[in-house]
C-alpha cells in the first residue's frame, strides 16, 4: 500500500493542520441534557398506523425476527441516546446501522460528555471540526481494528473498552452499549464527509477496510428480515441506499426478504407517499421513499412514512413497545 504521508502534485498534504483541544469547545449537547427513558414526559403523538407499526415490531421479535433501526446523526444529537441504549438492552432493536456523524456524536459523548459545536462560527476560520482527541482517538481505533479485521463499530467498541479511562460516560454512549449487548452497530462511510477525515493522522485504508466490514454485517441482518422490521430515522441517503444494496444482495443470493416490514421517519411530509410519482415530482428524488417505504415492499409486507420530530416519535416507540411487553428489563425470552 503506498505511504500516505508522501507529497503527491496536486495533492493537498494533510500533515500541517492544526488541531485544537476538544475541552476548548462549546457543546450543543450533553449529557445532562439528554432524554431519560421512562422519567421525561413524553408528548402525544401516533395514531393507527403507529399503533399497527408497533404490534409488527412485538410480533417480529416475539418471533425472533429481526428489528434493523437506521438513523442519522440527529438522532443522537436529540439527545435521544438512551431510548436505543434500553430498546437494545431489552431485546426490541436487534441492529443499530448509522452514518460516520452518528459515530462521531456517539463517540464524544463517550469521553467528552458532549458533542455538537457551533458551526456557522468555526467554519470562518478553518477551526471547524478540527478537534485532536475526537479525531485522533477514532483514527487510532479504526487503524487498530483494521489490522485485527474488525469493523467500524466494532473497532470504536474495542478501543474504548481497552481506554476505559478515557471514556467516562461510555455507559450512555449507543454503539459501546451495542456492543456490551452483543448487538451489532454499523457505521456506513461516505470519504470526505466526517470530521475525522480531516485530521492529519487519517487513514483511508483503515476507514474504508472497517466500513466494508460493517456492510457485510448490515448484509447479514438483512438477509434474515423475512418476517422482520427495518426503521429508518432520518437518514436520507445512506441508510436508505444501503439498505436497498444489501436487500438486492440477499436476493440475488436466494434469501426470502420479502414478507418485510419498514418504516422511515422525518421531519418531511410527503403527502400520499404510496402513489405513483414522476420524474418532474420533487419528491420522487427523496430517496427514503423509494428506498425504504414502496420499492422493498412491492413483493409483500407494509411500508410507512411518518412525518414527525424524533423526539415524539422515538419516545413513543419507546413507551408503547414498552407498555406492550412491560416484562422485558431483561430481554425478550
Amino acid at each position: 500500500m503506498p505511504d500516505k504521508n508522501v507529497s503527491v502534485p496536486g495533492r493537498l498534504d494533510f500533515s500541517n493542520i492544526k488541531t485544537y483541544p476538544v475541552k476548548e469547545r462549546t457543546n450543543l449537547v450533553t449529557i445532562e441534557n439528554m432524554a431519560r427513558p421512562g422519567i421525561d414526559e413524553v408528548p402525544e403523538w401516533g395514531g393507527p398506523d403507529f399503533d399497527e407499526l408497533v404490534e409488527r415490531i412485538v410480533i417480529a421479535r416475539k418471533a425472533r425476527r429481526p428489528v434493523i433501526w437506521s438513523m442519522g446523526a440527529h438522532v443522537i444529537k436529540n439527545g435521544l441516546s438512551r431510548y436505543l441504549i434500553e430498546l437494545v438492552h431489552r431485546g426490541f432493536i436487534t441492529h443499530i446501522s448509522s452514518n460516520g456523524a452518528g459515530s462521531i456524536h456517539d463517540f464524544e459523548l463517550a469521553f467528552n460528555g458532549g458533542t455538537s459545536e457551533d458551526v456557522s462560527t468555526a467554519i470562518e476560520d478553518g477551526s471547524f471540526g478540527m478537534w485532536e482527541e475526537t479525531g485522533r482517538w477514532m483514527n487510532e481505533a479504526l487503524f487498530e481494528g483494521a489490522e485485527k479485521g474488525l469493523g467500524y463499530g466494532e473497532s470504536l467498541a474495542v478501543y474504548m473498552d481497552k481506554n476505559q479511562d478515557k471514556f467516562p460516560y461510555k455507559d450512555e454512549c449507543v454503539l459501546y452499549r451495542a456492543y456490551e449487548s452483543h448487538v451489532p452497530a454499523t457505521y456506513h462511510i461516505a470519504i470526505g464527509t466526517d470530521i475525522i477525515h480531516q485530521h492529519p493522522i487519517v487513514d483511508f485504508a483503515a476507514i474504508g477496510y472497517c466500513s466494508g466490514i460493517d456492510f457485510h454485517k448490515m448484509c447479514y441482518s438483512v438477509s434474515k428480515l423475512d418476517g422482520g422490521v427495518f426503521l429508518n430515522f432520518g437518514s436520507g441517503v445512506i441508510g436508505p441506499e444501503v439498505f436497498l444494496k444489501g436487500l438486492s444482495i440477499s436476493r440475488n443470493l436466494g434469501y426470502s426478504t420479502f414478507a418485510i416490514t419498514t418504516a422511515n421517519f422525518d421531519l418531511v411530509d410527503l403527502g400520499d407517499y404510496r402513489s405513483g410519482i414522476g420524474y418532474n415530482d420533487p419528491f420522487y428524488y427523496y430517496r427514503p421513499r423509494k428506498n425504504i417505504v414502496n420499492r422493498p415492499t412491492s413483493m409483500g409486507g407494509k411500508g410507512w412514512h411518518f412525518c414527525g420530530d424524533h423526539k415524539e416519535t422515538i419516545s413513543n416507540l419507546y413507551k408503547k413497545l414498552i407498555q406492550r411487553l412491560p416484562g422485558t428489563e431483561k430481554g425478550i425470552d
